[in-house]
């Protein structure tokens, strides 16, 4: 081969599959005169090729420069060893996919994305063969991880298989200059998935099915409509009555409902979004996005999201969100398809048995879901992202691990609000959120999920890391997998705080602060107002909160009237006495009095009354003083929401606080905080300003937590975790005290800052201990 030509292979590793790699390097090489081929090999994408030195150099440059937008290149290796050197002229192609075999780190699953803009024009072009065509899609969009069911990525490796693709489609997919080029999804009314509909025993199919649709919802119903990951439950937003049946239906009596509208306008109608909220809500994820309510009385119905302040909102995800909304030119309650705590239906036959008390009727299609991916729910809080729940648009996308696990690593989660992770060399893969474990259909949604991860990143764990509490069932399933010497116990704060350190790629050790509703302690205590001084294999205590009981135990978690009894008459004696009965009984009084005299005794006996230092129980606490939290809650945060909306933007100066040294640790004793907060409520301080000042108080007790550790010797960098800091003017307090320190804080971003975040942690940590072995 002469001076004026070289071929070189070029192997590109990252997220290159699922999203127009393969027809952007066609392009490329071909406006650059090169010759040879790519293909997907495995999880990533190898191009042999030749042509003059110069445009070789130009292509690999523009491999990483010019990508497409959904990619993710995280490493090219070159090298010149070409076993077949295209021959000159000969052109450039896409060649069939081959699997490679095992790889050392995970193979990268594209996630969903949004109908992009050129198709959302064609979607409702009339001229356009794809007009109101409902799974429009292109390589820009559409899905992907939920329709993946091999890798390489290629359609018989998806749900796609039995749809053969008509001849224009053929000839887009065939086409390089095409934006459908290898598009995988890709479908049209010829040959594409259709539509049906079901309901009180009648059917319709294509788009007689979205009409009965649309005439049910417009007229108070609720349809269940079969998404990207699972069936939706769907019903108009400004329907008070709907609402309310839904909620009555789904036994989801005050937890938010997410609210789909058709753009950013109409956004704006029903909320306030910043700008990092606009930009969130039109990012290819979609996520719901939790944005400031608008006016009262406004085009959403108060019963959607009651006392909370705030309202989920998202834009559509697919072309048949798209007409949905369109059609029906109202915002859109779109929730999860399930009951209550269970896994949301993905397959017809059990959308049909477990949603049938609940829907009115059934908007199906014949595209089978691959994968599981509920909704993301995100906020924003100063401009900067925090992730809630991380599922569709997000996962499951690969996360850093600072250090490498030299061992394929399956990190279990916890309980609430569950993920499972994979990983092995320096990516972990977590996956979407599965709910709550608490019964055998969750843990069957959870063992599903990892069987994909298994499946497509083709990361075989030889060792599982899970929680220290013997009784949550994912450590369970980690007992029942994995021999004693391959498992690997996180206890559950230090994997909070090991996550967004990992998210943030720090090396050395760190500062954390957990604060979160409960964790069992490697004690045997439980915990959650922890501050802790840690690297990804270790950690110490060096701050906490006192301890006070829970009565009932779980009873005490679903009734804050109970947790603030067990303050009220049990808290840790630190040399400051809890409130006075004579203070107390301004709270006591408006409960029923036997069952006060009933916790009262269970507390002075111990009876049933776990104790635990727990910030999210003292959040409890403070709004059930208040009168904010009466009677049963349903969902986890409720009271901490309600005590976070009654604040509003009142600025509260801080209640009295005190820290003590206790057993080589100092601990932030609130009796001071809860008798103040007492005595000015029945001075006629209002509400909101007390619950602004419980907030104010908190923050102080935090920031002079981490300022003894540090004037101890603890790194300067801290980081935050825990479902506590989803609270956004926590957060925003807590990390202005703590910079005025001059400390550098750290929030999860990509990972969610509570429970959902955990397994990833363990990740981290399991890899860093197996380093060390």
């Amino acid at each position: 081969m002469g001076s004026s030509r070289e071929a070189r292979r070029f192997e590109v590793f990252g997220t290159v599959q699922g999203v127009g790699f393969r027809p952007f390097v066609q392009r490329l090489a071909s406006g650059l005169g090169l010759d040879g081929w790519v293909r997907n090999s495995d999880g990533h994408v190898v191009i042999d090729t030749a042509g003059p030195p110069q445009s070789l150099r130009r292509f690999a440059a523009a491999l990483r420069a010019q990508a497409p937008p959904l990619s993710v290149v995280r490493r090219i290796r070159s090298s010149a060893e070409v076993l077949e050197p295209p021959a000159p002229g000969s052109g450039f192609t896409v060649r069939a996919s081959t699997a490679a075999g095992e790889r050392p780190t995970p193979r990268e699953i594209p996630p969903d994305t949004a109908t992009c803009d050129a198709c959302l024009t064609e979607l409702f072009d009339p001229r356009d063969r794809r007009y109101r065509y409902p799974f429009i899609n292109c390589t820009d969009c559409g899905p992907r991880a939920t329709v993946i069911t091999g890798l390489p990525y290629d359609r018989p490796r998806t749900t796609m298989r039995s749809f053969p693709l008509c001849p224009a489609c053929a000839a887009e997919y065939r086409d390089p200059y095409d934006r459908r080029f290898h598009a995988e999804p890709l479908a049209c009314p010829a040959c594409g998935p259709l539509l049906s509909w079901l309901a009180n025993g009648r059917s319709a199919t294509g788009p007689a099915a979205l009409r009965a649709a649309e005439e049910l919802i417009a007229g108070g119903g609720i349809v269940a409509v079969k998404g990207l990951g699972g069936y939706q439950l769907v019903c108009d937003a400004r329907q008070t009555r709907t609402v309310l049946l839904l909620r009555r239906r789904k036994h989801r009596p005050h937890k938010p409902f997410a609210v789909m509208v058709t753009d950013l306008a109409a956004a704006c109608r029903v909320s306030r979004p910043t700008r990092a909220e606009r930009r969130l809500l039109a990012s290819p994820a979609r996520p719901v996005v939790l944005v400031a309510d608008g006016p009262s009385g406004g085009p959403v119905a108060a019963a959607v999201h009651p006392g909370t302040g705030r309202i989920g909102l998202f834009l559509p995800t697919t072309g048949l969100h798209h007409l949905l909304l369109r059609d029906l030119g109202r915002p859109l309650v779109v929730t999860s398809g399930n009951l209550c705590d269970e896994p949301i239906a993905t397959a017809d036959a059990d959308a049909r048995e477990h949603l049938a008390g609940v829907a009115d009727g059934f908007l199906a299609h014949d595209r089978p879901i691959a994968a599981r991916y509920d909704d993301s729910v995100t906020q924003a809080v100063r401009g900067r992202v925090l992730t809630i729940r991380r599922a569709r648009g997000y996962a499951p996308a690969p996360l850093p691990l600072p250090v490498p696990a030299r061992t394929a690593v399956v990190a279990a989660g916890a309980q609430s609000k569950h993920t499972v992770t994979v990983a092995v060399g320096g990516r972990a893969v977590t996956g979407p959120h599965t709910g709550d474990l608490s019964d055998a259909r969750t843990m069957e949604a959870f063992e599903r999920c990892y069987a994909d991860l298994v499946a497509l990143t083709g990361v075989t764990a030889r060792v599982a890391a899970h929680d220290l509490h013997p009784g949550y069932l994912s450590t369970r399933w980690a007992a029942e997998h994995f021999p004693s010497e391959r498992r690997i116990p996180v206890q559950h704060h230090h994997a909070h705080i090991a996550a967004c350190a990992a998210e943030h790629r720090l090396r050395g050790p760190f500062l954390g602060i957990a604060y979160d509703g409960l964790g069992f302690g490697d004690d045997g205590t439980l915990w959650g107002g922890e501050v802790l001084v840690a690297d990804y294999t270790g950690y110490r205590r060096v701050g906490r909160f006192a301890t006070a009981p829970l009565p009932g135990g779980e009873a005490a978690v679903r009734h804050p009237a109970r947790m603030a009894l067990g303050c009220l008459y049990g808290l840790e004696p630190l040399g400051v006495p809890p409130p006075s009965p004579e203070l107390a009984r301004q709270f006591t009084d408006r409960l029923d009095p036997r069952e006060a005299a009933t916790v009262r005794t269970m507390v002075g006996r111990r009876l049933n009354c776990p104790r635990a230092s727990s910030a999210g129980r003292l959040f409890d606490t403070a709004a059930a003083l208040l009168g904010l939290a009466v009677g049963e809650i349903s969902y986890e945060g409720q009271a901490a929401a309600a005590l976070e909306y009654a604040a509003g933007t009142a600025r509260g100066e801080a209640l009295p606080w005190r820290l003590i040294r206790a057993d080589g640790l100092w601990v932030y004793d609130p009796a001071p905080t809860l008798t103040a907060l007492l005595d000015r409520l029945g001075g006629g301080t209002p509400v909101p300003l007390l619950a602004a000042s419980f907030h104010t108080t908190i923050a102080e007790a935090t920031a002079a937590l981490a300022e003894r550790a540090v004037a101890a010797g603890a790194p300067r960098t801290v980081c935050l975790a825990g479902g506590c800091f989803v609270n956004r003017r926590l957060l925003t307090d807590v990390r202005r005290l703590l910079r005025a320190q001059g400390l550098r804080v750290l929030v999860g971003g990509a990972v969610p800052v509570g429970d959902g975040g955990i397994s990833y942690g363990q990740a981290a940590v399991a890899a860093a201990r197996m380093k060390g072995r």
